[in-house]
C-alpha cells in the first residue's frame, strides 16, 4: 500500500510541475515577442523622428533609438535562434497602426506626439524587462533582460525630459 502512495505522489508531482513548466516557457517565448515587436515598432518610429523631427535633440533621440532598438533586435534573434524560440519579423497591426498615425503629424506636434508614444512605450518596456529580469524562467532570457535594462531605463529618461523641454 505503501508503494502505491509514493508512486501517486510521485504522478501527481510530475503531473503539477508540467503545466507551471509549460506556462513559464511560454511566459519567456511573449517576452520574446514582445520585445522584439517593440525593437522594431521603436526602431520604425525612430526613423520617422530622424527624419521628420522639428528639433535637432529629436531627430538624434530618433537615431539612438533606430541604433540601439536595432541592434537589441538582432541580439534577440540570436537569443531566440539559441533558445530555439521563434520571434516575429515584422511589426504586427496594432504596431503598424501607431506608427502609420505617426506619420499625421509634423514639426512640434509631431516631436510632442513622437516622445508621448516613447515615454510610455519605454515605461511599458521598463516594467516588462524588470518583470523578466526577476522572475522568467530561462536564465538566458533573463540575462538578456538584465542587460538590455539599463539602456531602455535610459530612453525612458531621455524621452521624458526632452518631452518636459518641449512643453
Amino acid at each position: 500500500m505503501s508503494k502505491l502512495f509514493i508512486s501517486l505522489l510521485i504522478g501527481a508531482a510530475v503531473c503539477c510541475a508540467a503545466p507551471s513548466e509549460k506556462s513559464a516557457k511560454k511566459s519567456d517565448e511573449a517576452f520574446l515577442s514582445m520585445a522584439a515587436e517593440a525593437d522594431m515598432t521603436i526602431a520604425h518610429i525612430g526613423k520617422e523622428a530622424e527624419d521628420r523631427g522639428a528639433n535637432e535633440k529629436i531627430k538624434d533621440f530618433g537615431k539612438t533609438l533606430v541604433q540601439d532598438h536595432t541592434s537589441d533586435y538582432e541580439s534577440l534573434t540570436e537569443l531566440a535562434s539559441k533558445t530555439g524560440d521563434a520571434i516575429p519579423k515584422g511589426i504586427d497591426r496594432a504596431d503598424y497602426r501607431t506608427a502609420a498615425a505617426m506619420e499625421h503629424y509634423k514639426g512640434k506636434t509631431f516631436d510632442h506626439a513622437f516622445l508621448t508614444n516613447e515615454s510610455a512605450e519605454h515605461q511599458k518596456l521598463v516594467h516588462a524587462f524588470k518583470e523578466e529580469a526577476a522572475h522568467g524562467a530561462n536564465p538566458a532570457i533573463k540575462a538578456y533582460a538584465t542587460k538590455a535594462l539599463p539602456t531602455i531605463e535610459k530612453h525612458l529618461h531621455d524621452a521624458q525630459d526632452l518631452l518636459k523641454q518641449s512643453i
